[in-house]
């Protein structure tokens, strides 16, 4: 166990090393950098940048050095805890991500439990009662889950709230909370903001986990132990709670692995469509600019993210299926 255990983080920081080699190599793929980019935004905006004021800007953020060098400087200032300098922003990353990081993993979370506490007992329910007319039900609107877009979800429930109940839903925060230092209103104001961005981004994943987990169950359910148990006397509910499920869950439990990337990744157009603070449009608008340090950190927070709930998601298999313990023995 200790053994797998440690396996697992050597395997997991040698894959974030690796991601961090990519990302700042994909971030450097399209022609140009920052400065050809802020000289265009200039010169489309009516103002111009001299040739020698532009070589500054290149000296000041080494772009003129060898990619090589740039990242070596970039992954040294990330090993002390130093996410660098954003060019756009010209703060540094850490104070320009912020609370919008938090605000992301909050989001994030809230999906995540929305997701879990739906699909488990959803995909439960529709699988012990197959074709009844709860599971015609739960199948529909699952399968309206995983076809309808969640930007578009969050487009139609924008314009509705607006149009039918003159209500402004975009945002994490009123208008007078938005700049507003912390206090216990503020709080409670967001606690009132977070539940529909958090529906609209989970209802994708949960569609998707209650087909998943129905599926699996009533795999399950066939199996000669699942008959051997209600032939023993044992009630119906606790039959299948007992050894199906947690047989069940395997497939579901692995899925942690990607659903902390995709709930991150995922809201960056709703977050863009519904006007939220989170890391998603300061993802874009750093793409756009080439801001490869800001853009950088934040791809790199995103596969690190990946190999924590991998990482989850083994521990968890671990605790749900004893013959997965049993071979780390």
């Amino acid at each position: 166990m200790i053994n797998f255990i440690t396996r697992r983080l050597l395997l997991g920081v040698l894959t974030v090393w690796m991601i961090s080699v990519l990302s700042f190599a994909i971030i450097q793929l399209p022609p140009g950098d920052f400065v050809d980019a802020y000289v265009a935004n200039l010169a489309a905006s009516g103002s111009s940048v001299s040739a020698d004021e532009a070589a500054a800007l290149r000296k000041l953020y080494g772009l003129g050095q060898p990619i090589y060098i740039q990242y070596g400087k970039w992954i040294t200032r990330i090993i002390t805890g130093d996410l660098g300098e954003s060019m756009e922003w010209r703060r540094p990353v850490t104070e320009v991500i912020g609370d919008r990081i938090w605000m992301t993993l909050l989001l994030s979370f809230a999906a995540l439990i929305l997701t879990w506490g739906l699909a488990l007992p959803i995909g439960i329910y529709s699988a012990v009662r197959q074709y009844s007319f709860g599971d015609y039900l739960f199948t529909l609107i699952g399968f309206i889950g995983i076809a309808v877009p969640n930007f578009l979800l969050a487009l139609i429930i924008l314009y509705t709230a607006f149009k039918v109940f003159g209500l402004s839903v975009g945002g994490l925060f009123s208008a007078e909370y938005a700049l507003a230092p912390w206090s216990w209103d503020k709080v409670k104001d967001l606690a009132w903001h977070l539940p529909l961005p958090a529906i609209i981004l989970a209802l994708s994943g949960t569609a998707q986990l209650i087909r998943i987990m129905r599926a699996n169950l009533l795999d399950e359910l066939r199996r000669p132990y699942v008959v051997t148990a209600r032939a023993k006397g044992l009630s119906e509910w606790r039959t299948i709670l007992k050894y199906p499920v947690r047989a069940a869950l395997n497939p579901f439990a692995s899925n942690m692995a990607y659903l902390f990337p995709l709930l991150i990744s995922g809201s960056v157009i709703i977050s863009i469509v519904l006007g939220l603070p989170t890391v998603g449009p300061l993802l874009v608008k750093a793409l756009i600019a080439q801001d490869m340090f800001l853009a950088g950190s934040i791809v790199l927070l995103l596969g690190v993210l990946t190999v924590i709930g991998t990482f989850i998601s083994d521990l968890v298999l671990m605790w749900v299926d004893p013959r997965l313990r049993h071979q780390m023995d």
